[in-house]
C-alpha cells in the first residue's frame, strides 16, 4: 500500500499549489505528475484513484489542485490553459528540487491536452500517458457555449459546469483558441500512450484517433471498454493506472 503527503509549491502566478504525493512503500520504480481535468481538482476520483494504483505499483505521484481549486490559493476565473501548462511544468520543477526528477505525465481529459503540452519543457522526462484526452484543448468550450456570446461582449459570464458556478473569462476563451496541439504532439519525441473509451460521451474517442495518428513511434492506443469519460465506475481509474504501470515499466529511471 502507498502513504499520501501533502505538499505545496508555487504555481507559475506566484500563487501556492496544494499537492498530494502519493509514495509507494516499497522500492521506488519512478516519480510522475498528474493533471487533473477541467475543474475536477486532485481529489476527483480519476485523480485520486489513479494515483494511488500507480504508487501501489511502486510509482510514485504528485497530483495538485490548479489555480483556484480545491485547497489551491488564487481565483480558478484568472488562470488559462497557458496556466495549467506552466504549473504542470512548475511541478515536475517541483519535484526536481525534492530529487525526485519525474519520469512520467500521466493527464485525465483537459489534463490530458495540458500534458501533451507540457512534456517538451521537462527534460528529464521519458514517457506519457493521456486519459479520455481532447485532441484540441477548445473542445472544452463545449461545457460554456450557451454562454460564449456573453463571454466575449462582456468579458465573463457565470457558468454550472455539473451543479459548480464558474466564473469564465474572455482571456481563457482566446486563450482555448490559440492553443493548437498538433506541433506538441508530433514533436513530443517522448513514448506516448493513449487511453480513451470508445463510448466516452464527454470527449469522443475520435480525439484518442487524431492523437495516435499525429504522434509518431513509439506510441500505442488502448480501449478502455465499459468506461465513463471521469472514469466513476468501479474499478476503472484503477484498471488504467494498472495499464499505464505495466506500459510504462520498460521507460522509468529505476528500471534502468
Amino acid at each position: 500500500m502507498s502513504r499520501s503527503e501533502k505538499v505545496t509549491f508555487e504555481g507559475s502566478t506566484g500563487e501556492a499549489l496544494s499537492g498530494i504525493l502519493d509514495v509507494p512503500e516499497g522500492p521506488v520504480r519512478g516519480w510522475g505528475v498528474f493533471s487533473h481535468g477541467f475543474t475536477l481538482g486532485k481529489d476527483s476520483p480519476a485523480a485520486s484513484r489513479m494515483c494511488k494504483a500507480l504508487a501501489d505499483t511502486g510509482i510514485g505521484m504528485l497530483r495538485f489542485d490548479n489555480l483556484g481549486l480545491g485547497d489551491s490559493a488564487g481565483r480558478w476565473s484568472e488562470g488559462s490553459f497557458s496556466h495549467k501548462v506552466a504549473d504542470t511544468v512548475k511541478a515536475a520543477e517541483f519535484m526536481r528540487a525534492q530529487g525526485k526528477g519525474i519520469s512520467l505525465l500521466v493527464g485525465h481529459s483537459f489534463g490530458g491536452a495540458a500534458v501533451l503540452s507540457a512534456a517538451r519543457q521537462i527534460p528529464e522526462l521519458d514517457a506519457v500517458a493521456t486519459v479520455a484526452a481532447p485532441f484540441s484543448p477548445k473542445h472544452v468550450a463545449h461545457v460554456f457555449d450557451a454562454a460564449l456570446d456573453k463571454i466575449l461582449s462582456e468579458g465573463s459570464a457565470e457558468v454550472d459546469l455539473g451543479g459548480k458556478r464558474v466564473e469564465i473569462r474572455k482571456h481563457f476563451v482566446e486563450d482555448l483558441e490559440n492553443a493548437d496541439l498538433t506541433d506538441c504532439i508530433r514533436q513530443l519525441h517522448k513514448p506516448l500512450m493513449v487511453l480513451h473509451s470508445p463510448t466516452d460521451n464527454t470527449v469522443g474517442i475520435e480525439n484518442a484517433s487524431t492523437i495516435f495518428q499525429t504522434a509518431r513511434h513509439p506510441r500505442n492506443f488502448v480501449s478502455l471498454e465499459g468506461s465513463d469519460h471521469l472514469l466513476t465506475g468501479k474499478g476503472q481509474a484503477v484498471r488504467a493506472a494498472r495499464i499505464i504501470s505495466a506500459w510504462a515499466e520498460q521507460y522509468l529511471d529505476a528500471g534502468k
